[in-house]
């Protein structure tokens, strides 16, 4: 539960941190100063620019106004072809880019991707009890041969319109497993996972994603009533595991907080 001067703190914050929207006259110069102070030897990578750092210049393309446009993202292909660019590059950095871009592919259009709820609860998929399962709901579907991939405008809108969340979902990033790891283990409504559940909810979704590498994340909040369920307002995270074809999506939402 948060008191409501926490959750007036906390949208305070979101206000503040909002960036003015721009385009790629502004993102452009501002990921290529991210990069530079990357590779400077005072840097948290040192030399090298490495996963955190390129995830932050890389972001400024989407922090603006939740999409990668055409300009942005030819300039992104541009990078990821560019030997010289690559160089201190590390290995996980540079697939943050090229998971980005791939993901953020300029369609304004979304593919029909068709979301059912699961016949069995998380805890029996999981094959563990604890407040992670009660704080997760699942559902899985796959877009038809040749009607399209999982891209942001896919999983963005089906998000919201699956989970009944019209509003409030924000743009997917690219995650690597072991993050996935750390935000699994993290507090959620019910409480603190326990190891088991948590293990079991690591396998189940990477289930999908362990040949692909194809793991996005987003957080997720919603006002009065929150996907179909009772008044109050709450709020969380979301974890869509993609197959290889892109056309099999499942799709975890995890609540972290109601009021």
């Amino acid at each position: 539960m948060l008191s409501s001067s926490m959750k007036s703190l906390l949208g305070g914050v979101v206000l503040a941190a909002t960036p003015a929207l721009a385009d790629s006259t502004t993102t452009i110069p501002a990921f290529a100063a991210d990069i530079s102070a990357a590779r400077l030897a005072t840097s948290p990578g040192g030399a090298t620019v490495i996963r955190a750092e390129m995830r932050g210049a890389v972001n400024r393309f989407l922090q603006d106004d939740d999409k990668v446009d055409a300009v942005e993202r030819a300039y992104l292909a541009d990078r990821i072809s560019d030997l010289t660019f690559k160089q201190g590059v590390t290995a996980t950095a540079m697939k943050y880019l090229i998971d980005t871009h791939e993901l953020n592919d300029g369609l304004t259009w979304y593919s029909p991707l068709w979301l059912d709820v699961l016949p069995q609860t998380p805890a029996d998929y999981f094959g563990a009890t604890g407040p992670l399962t009660t704080s997760t709901d699942i559902m899985e579907g796959n877009i038809p041969a040749g009607m399209g991939v999982a891209n942001q405008r896919t999983l963005t809108y089906k998000a919201g319109a699956a989970f009944e969340l019209h509003e409030g979902v924000s743009y997917f990033k690219p995650i690597t497993v072991q993050e996935l790891l750390a935000m699994l283990k993290e507090q959620v409504i019910n409480g603190t996972p326990n190891s088991d559940e948590v293990d079991g909810a690591l396998a189940f979704i990477t289930q999908v994603s362990r040949n692909s590498n194809r793991l996005y994340t987003t957080n997720w909040s919603c006002r009065t009533y929150c996907g179909g369920g009772g008044p109050g307002d709450a709020g969380g995270f979301f974890i869509a595991a993609v197959s290889t074809e892109r056309n099999f999506v499942r799709m975890v939402r995890v609540t972290t907080w109601s009021d």
